[in-house]
């Protein structure tokens, strides 16, 4: 069973930085593609950032790029999202999943971390 467990989110003010982590078990983490999603309130799921299985080749919304940077630890089970420059409509919840193609997921499995920007 893919499990996905997220953690590190926060309330933080605009301009601040916030570090996810993604904890994974259940399948073979180091030859998988992941990404990060979010969800804002009354908004359907937005792909955020993806990372191949070596770590070498990433991908970012236009709307992060450049302020968020996607990485991840093989030998953890590990995947990271560094958030700086936070901006109000960073606000949402964030979820990592096993990814299928570009800016493509599966459902995420797990309860997300909530990422909360406001001064």
């Amino acid at each position: 069973e893919v499990q996905l467990v997220e953690s590190g989110g926060g309330l933080v003010q605009p301009g601040g930085s916030l570090r996810l982590s993604c904890a994974a078990s259940g399948f073979t983490f180091s030859t998988s593609s992941m990404m990060w999603v979010r969800q804002a309130p009354g908004k359907d799921l937005e792909g955020v950032s993806g990372i191949n299985s070596g770590g070498g080749i990433t991908y970012y919304a236009d709307s992060v790029k450049g302020r968020f940077t996607i990485s991840r630890d093989n030998a953890k089970n590990t995947l990271y999202l560094q958030l700086n420059s936070l901006k109000t409509e960073d606000t949402a919840m964030y979820y990592c999943a096993k990814a299928r193609g570009l800016n493509r997921w599966f459902p995420p499995p797990g309860q997300g971390t909530q990422v909360t920007v406001s001064s």
